[in-house]
């Protein structure tokens, strides 16, 4: 989560040819002067010069030829291992592509992903992009890159790596092994590189002459803009209350979370606060706009994908009686990281503070549960049944209008509404190929003409998947090998049928008619419009 502007070393710090080992230990010893610790600043110093003479000794007198800015970057790598998984350190070369995940476009199969311990974790695929079109999904572990092995302690991934593995040329091809929880076959996606937009509103339309729909896939540099305008385009269209969709959205800009808190919010009511060492990066931010859904019901949906600033969003409407979350237990990160500018150009993504709900909830979950807390929420059942849900007695807090709520690992929805348990094995291949997204496509642009007649009110109402549409579709499975049981298709049917009709509207009718169709047998969607009377209630409270 970006929160601070970079911090630049001043020319003055710089005393050793080591610049990148100088920068660091220069802010460091800035701040151990600052807070008059002496015995810290004995540590660090003596550390840093132990460093020093090693690394010197190595590049001078070791028996072989050495990599030493190669080497620097591993034991930078390998120190901030010990802190918490977010702080990471970028070369410099690597700078310039960390930062066009959240300010622009990029290429790549688009992910948002975490490397805890020696796995890569799929947090979410970017709405748009290749991996969402295959059907990657969040918690998903990457095994395999092109047949290689990229998880276990002899590979040890980092981000480098991993941008080396999936990043690349639109057009250009990797096939990806898949871990995914629940399944115990190994899944395989061939993925093709495509332009990863940079957009973050999926979607913005009336579900009906009162419901409102705003889905939000992450909070990039433009998200508030975005999402002001489609609010406001709501609001002209009559609508008299939202649902707003934060599932798999894994976060961002902190300042585009309190932006976007603040049009639901009246008053000077907090929204979230952070507290670090000390009290230089303490900060403090509360509602000061006028905003332009105040009043009316809303509903928050989130699931185990939302992290980050999706949780602040969600977390000060709980908190202050605003909104209804629905959906499932969020992600549970909770921590700031500042970017620090280094003197060659390579930065410091370090974590500086908590941030906290307006009732004082840290939702940060343990660290040395990263690697295991989406494991553990499978097995455990959190995902299917909501008695299986943890939560620490211990860390109660209440709302502004008493309601309890809890910390330490996540936003706990007010509903909750389970993972589907069924395995669509079936749709499942059909994916790995592309092959639903594929014949979807053909069959809108073959019937452009035929569809368009019939008006997108037409279509949600009227059209049906055939039979023959499923011959058609399980020929091209055939055609990959797929194999075919009728146990397994009669399972898949009707999620795939929905999949067809939903894709066939996104080619003729955009993300609106692709939401129109595949919300209407969303469960947590449609256990959201179930809630309104709730929500009504929530919202007249004063």
């Amino acid at each position: 989560m970006k929160e601070k502007e970079p911090v630049r070393n001043r020319p003055s710090q710089i005393r050793l040819p080591i610049l990148i080992t100088l920068s660091i230990a220069g802010g460091i010893l800035l701040g151990a002067t600052m807070f008059g610790n002496a015995k810290r600043l004995k540590i660090i110093t003596t550390g840093y010069t132990k460093f020093r003479d090693i690394l010197m000794h190595i590049d001078q007198n070791y028996v072989d030829s050495v990599d030493t800015e190669a080497l620097i970057d591993y034991s930078i790598e390998k120190m901030l291992e010990k802190l918490d998984p977010h702080t990471v350190y970028i070369p410099a070369r690597e700078v310039e592509k960390y930062h066009m995940q959240l300010e622009g476009d990029f290429e790549g199969i688009g992910i948002e992903f975490n490397i805890f311990k020696d796995t890569i974790y799929v947090v979410a695929p970017i709405s748009g992009g290749p991996s969402e079109a295959v059907g990657l999904r969040s918690g998903d572990k990457i095994i395999k890159v092109n047949d290689e092995m990229v998880a276990g302690p002899s590979v040890k991934p980092d981000n480098n790596k991993v941008y080396q593995w999936l990043r690349g040329k639109k057009g250009s091809q990797v096939s990806l092994t898949i871990k995914r929880r629940g399944q115990a076959k190994l899944l395989r996606f061939e993925i093709t590189r495509d332009k990863i937009p940079s957009y973050s509103i999926d979607a913005s339309l009336m579900m009906d002459e009162q419901t409102g729909f705003i889905k939000v896939s992450r909070f990039n540099a433009s998200t508030y803009t975005e999402f002001k305008e489609a609010l406001q385009s709501l609001r002209e269209k009559g609508m008299k209350r939202l649902v707003l969709d934060l599932r798999d959205n894994p976060g961002g800009y902190m300042d585009k979370a309190v932006d976007m808190a603040d049009e639901f919010l009246a008053g000077n009511v907090k929204i979230v606060y952070t507290d670090g060492k000390g009290s230089r990066f303490d900060t403090e931010n509360r509602a000061k706009i006028s905003g332009l859904f105040e009043k009316g019901p809303l509903i928050v949906l989130i699931n185990e994908g939302s992290a980050s600033a999706s949780e602040i969003v969600a977390g000060a409407l709980q908190d202050h009686d605003r909104a209804l979350i629905v959906g499932r237990r969020s992600f549970g990160k909770g921590l700031v990281q500042m970017p620090i500018d280094l003197s060659d150009g390579s930065e410091l993504r370090l974590t500086i503070s908590r941030y906290y709900t307006p009732s004082g909830r840290s939702i940060q979950k343990p660290y040395e549960s990263y690697d295991r807390d989406m494991e553990e929420r499978l097995t455990h059942g959190e995902l299917f049944y909501q008695d299986s849900v943890r939560v620490d007695k211990n860390k109660s807090y209440k709302t502004t209008h008493g309601r309890t709520v809890y910390g330490g690992g996540g936003i706990l929805p007010d509903y909750f509404v389970p993972l589907d348990t069924l395995g669509y094995h079936y749709l499942n291949e059909l994916y790995q190929f592309n092959l639903v997204r594929e014949y979807a496509l053909n069959y809108a642009n073959e019937n452009r003409k035929t569809l368009s007649k019939m008006k997108l009110t037409g279509f949600v109402q009227n059209f049906k998947v055939s039979n023959e549409m499923l011959a058609e579709i399980r020929k091209m499975g055939d055609q990959e090998k797929i194999v075919y049981t009728e146990a397994d298709f009669a399972q898949s049917k009707t999620l795939l049928c929905l999949h067809l009709k939903a894709l066939i509207a996104r080619g003729i009718w955009d993300a609106e008619g692709y939401f129109l169709v595949a919300l209407q047998e969303d469960e947590v969607y449609q256990k959201a419009l179930q809630l309104f009377g709730e929500a009504q209630k929530l919202a007249s409270q004063k």
